[in-house]
């Protein structure tokens, strides 16, 4: 017979085994996500409306993705590339995140997404769509809730060809969604484009491309300057006399996240978009509401796509049971896009990028006095980006 010693022993030990083994199970209780934006500087309300609307929905939610509790990882890319590398291996390697949301900048994309995606874990992006990502640099652990840069500008070149203007002024910053917003604007303007101007990103002061600008006297000008560069120009193009004389399209320039620092300097003033707050479908009636409720401000793309990346991933996690660890299955989830998206319609091509409608927007003020970007038309329905064939997923 045994003594109690031993008895014990084997007891604890058998204790001991059975919490060793739960422990794994524990740890896979919550999933990690990874939110990576950038969060300070001049461009910082891009990416804390993001953050906003990606915390909004985790509380919509019940705090859970796929029926999983959620822990969420916050890191600012500062707008640096090489500190936002940093900051993702650190979330994938220190905090082992299941998934990482992000980030706002194509440039930051473009540093991040090779880092990322050879770990194998699953890049989403709320707002970025450099090209190389949509063709032959796809990957099957990337998605966009977005675009791809070249259709939201491609508005602007469709509407600026059908409005008859017969010479363009094209300026945005020197970084690959700015060459990307040209590209765009190119596929479909056929007139002349009488300058093509980049300038460095953060740039703050425009007074010599607006001087070009006047000297020019082109039919319309094109631009693309998200952020605080979007808020200076504005100001700058309207002090110069500029806004009166010359038309002004744009994608990102006057928007919810810029439009609070423009003022009435931006009223009139047309964008191409995916998207806008008065787009007429209860689930965006909701959620604009709600948003505005909570931050006090008008959601711009950022927010809404945010919003879309959780509903993603929740839909994507209901259809594995919470399991993340079977790669195929999870990346056929995703492909399936089994949620409601706040634009309405919406599924995935096979590079990762969505199959959506693109409108163009005109400032406009709401009945509470705040200015927010309102539909005009519709431009492009059902639009595929063009990078599609260059992508070898099949």
């Amino acid at each position: 017979m045994r003594s109690s010693f031993a008895r014990s022993g084997l007891l604890t030990a058998g204790l001991c085994a059975a919490v060793a083994l739960s422990t794994p199970a524990l740890a896979q209780d919550k999933i990690k996500v990874g939110l990576i934006l950038t969060l300070s500087g001049p461009a910082a309300a891009l990416g804390q409306q993001a953050r906003a609307a990606f915390e909004m929905a985790l509380k919509d939610l019940g705090g859970k993705l796929g029926g999983r509790e959620v822990e969420l990882v916050v890191a600012d890319d500062e707008l640096k590339p090489d500190v936002a590398v940093t900051k993702v291996k650190g979330l994938i390697d220190r905090d082992k995140v299941d998934v990482v949301v992000g980030p706002t900048f194509s440039n930051i994309l473009g540093a991040i997404a090779k880092p990322v995606t050879d770990a194998k874990v699953f890049l989403i992006s709320p707002n970025a769509g450099p090209s190389p990502l949509a063709g032959k640099g796809c990957s099957p652990f990337f998605f966009a809730t977005s675009y791809q840069n070249d259709q939201v500008h491609q508005v602007s070149g469709k509407v600026a060809q059908s409005r008859g203007y017969k010479t363009l002024y094209l300026l945005a910053p020197n970084y690959q969604a700015g060459k990307d917003a040209i590209a765009g604007v190119k596929r479909d303007y056929k007139g002349q484009i009488v300058e093509e101007s980049y300038v460095p990103l953060n740039t703050l002061d425009f007074q010599s491309e607006l001087a070009k600008i006047a000297a020019a006297k082109p039919d319309a000008v094109f631009t693309f300057m998200p952020g605080g560069m979007g808020v200076n120009l504005i100001k700058q193009y309207k002090q110069a006399g500029l806004a009166d004389r010359i038309p002004l399209l744009s994608s990102f320039t006057v928007d919810e996240s810029t439009l609070p620092a423009q003022g009435d300097a931006a009223l009139g003033m047309f964008a191409g978009s995916n998207w806008a707050p008065d787009l007429d479908n209860p689930q965006n009636k909701a959620f604009v509401a709600a948003y505005v409720a909570q931050q006090k401000a008008v959601p711009a793309t950022y927010a809404f796509q945010a919003y879309d990346a959780a509903l993603l991933l929740d839909g994507a996690l209901k259809a594995t049971g919470g399991k993340t660890d079977d790669k195929e299955a999870l990346r056929a989830a995703f492909l399936k896009a089994d949620f409601t998206s706040l634009r309405g319609a919406f599924k995935f091509s096979r590079n990762g990028f969505p199959v959506q409608d693109f409108y163009l927007t005109k400032v406009g003020k709401r009945p509470d006095g705040k200015l927010e970007t309102q539909i005009v038309e519709k431009v492009f329905s059902d639009y595929v980006d063009s990078y599609l064939p260059e992508c070898s997923i099949k």
